[in-house]
């Protein structure tokens, strides 16, 4: 036998052996999602295509009030947990590649741009800090304190073009932005009086406006960031004036506002409510009145229809407002405890965590029909990975 013969019988036998050997599957990341189970300090990763479940992912800590951002990629989700801790899964190979408890409590975080800095948002001891997200080593901590030197519990964290950062100060009632083209050396803009107690904040996807929702006042507070000379300034004023508020059993969350069409829809604290909002002038165009205090108010990909959940003790329902006649058209009963939706990329499907059935219900937009329900330990948020790409997630 010869050299080359040898060589071509080596190189048949290796194929062999690799063709006896389990290998896993190739799989992209782009139709992925990740769901928080919140008792058991795990997450899942699930399929859109096949509305199943991959992998389970545990050792997270406290998930008690947990969000997640995607890597630029979408291979990997950072997950900041109540407890303080930042933990990157790898949601391709279904594990747990590093975790840092950075706080001693803490409700959620974003990544930067170039999806080099994660940064994390506390409660204790307050302030934020910047990670370098290969690694999770700590590159910059900014604390949240006033004029006066005392320290504020940051909310509303939310991305901006340019590797910058916005985020609200509750005691102290301001709207800072970060800077992190340094991320050793960051730099911040502060808005002082931007009203009472800012409770949550997002970003709109284009980077453009920033709006802090005001539990102390009536209205929300807004920084257009194409004009930052102009300052903070309110809108939507005085929506409840002349009312009584509720108790609110659950605050809004704005993270879940929706841009549809030529309106704003945000939930109306302490109120049956959703409040609707001219994009252009941030004038109240319409308000429509749904079946409880509402949590999440998200828009279909299509901007059609919005779907709304509720605070306890309404939360067993779900409702879909029609954009152009700003009526609800449709009203679900999924599931007890409904704390979560999130659309699939092209909006064929909308996904529901119901925390006290222990399940995810998976519903056709279109029909309205339950396509599939998979059971989760106590589930709340889901994050599906077309986050990755977009701003204000």
């Amino acid at each position: 036998m010869n050299a080359r013969t040898r060589l071509a019988a080596m190189a048949a036998g290796v194929v062999v052996l690799l063709a006896g050997c389990a290998t896993p599957a190739l799989r992209g990341s782009g139709d992925l999602g990740v769901v928080i189970e919140r008792a058991a300090g795990s997450v899942q990763v699930v399929s859109n295509s096949s509305n199943t479940m991959l992998a389970r992912v545990g050792g997270l800590g406290d998930l008690s009030h947990a969000s997640l951002v995607y890597s630029r990629d979408a291979r990997y989700v950072y997950v900041f947990g109540r407890d303080g801790g930042i933990s990157k899964v790898d949601i391709l190979a279904g594990k747990l590649v590093a975790r840092v408890l950075q706080a001693g409590n803490s409700i959620g975080g974003a990544i930067s741009s170039d999806g080099r800095i994660v940064a994390a948002q506390n409660y204790s001891p307050g302030g934020v800090k910047l990670f370098d997200a290969d690694t999770l080593a700590l590159l910059a901590d900014i604390p949240a304190l006033d004029d006066k030197g005392q320290p504020s519990k940051v909310v509303g964290l939310a991305d901006l073009p340019g590797n910058r950062f916005a985020f609200s100060l509750f005691e102290a009632g301001e709207i800072w932005v970060l800077d992190a083209a340094q991320p050793r050396a960051p730099q911040v803009t502060k808005y002082r009086n931007v009203g009472r107690n800012p409770y949550d904040g997002l970003a709109s996807s284009d980077g453009r406006y920033y709006i802090a929702g005001l539990y102390g006042d009536d209205g929300l507070a807004l920084l257009d960031n194409w004009q930052p000379q102009a300052g903070v300034r309110r809108i939507l004023p005085g929506y409840g004036q002349g009312r009584d508020k509720q108790p609110v059993y659950k605050m809004p969350h704005l993270r879940g506002w929706s841009l549809a069409g030529d309106y704003a829809f945000l939930p109306a604290i302490g109120h049956h409510e959703v409040l609707v909002a001219d994009r252009r002038s941030w004038q109240e165009a319409a308000r429509v009145p749904v079946y409880g205090q509402p949590v999440f108010v998200m828009a279909e990909p299509s901007e059609r229809r919005v779907w709304v959940n509720f605070a306890f003790p309404h939360n067993d329902t779900v409702q879909v407002i029609d954009v152009p006649t700003m009526q609800v058209i449709r009203t679900l009963k999924p599931g007890r405890a409904i704390l979560h939706m999130e659309f699939t990329a092209r909006g064929d499907a909308v996904w529901l965590s119901s925390r006290d059935d222990d399940k995810l219900v998976v519903i056709d937009t279109a029909t309205f029909q339950t396509r599939r329900e998979l059971p989760a330990a106590n589930p709340s948020g889901i994050f599906f990975s077309w986050r990755a790409g977009r701003m204000g997630m």
